[in-house]
């Protein structure tokens, strides 16, 4: 999994830019997809992108609990991550460092 730092208003052509320059440019095309149904990765550029690469897109089911909940887990863990970072830099050692 990769976290890329972008806006909620960053249009289409920005977040595939980034998709393209942080994720396919060091770890190679997906094989799938899980989205929200953002319009950003619903867009007709990046639906043809997605064609163009053999990209499988999958729309999370919405107010589905198990991936509403995975979602929330996953974002709670990111904040996590990042107000420690914030708070200790490169300092911080976990429970097991």
């Amino acid at each position: 999994m990769r976290c890329l730092p972008c806006h909620k208003e960053d249009p289409a052509m920005h977040t595939s830019l980034l998709f393209w320059n942080h994720i396919i440019s060091t770890c190679g095309v997906p094989k799938i997809i899980i989205s929200d149904r953002d319009p950003k990765f619903t867009s007709e550029f990046l639906t043809n992108l997605y064609d163009m690469l053999g990209i499988k897109l999958a729309f999370s089911t919405a107010f589905h609990s198990q991936t509403d909940g995975l979602a929330e887990r996953m974002i709670q863990t990111m904040e996590d991550i990042l107000r420690r970072f914030c708070a200790y830099g490169m300092e911080y050692k976990d429970h097991e460092g």
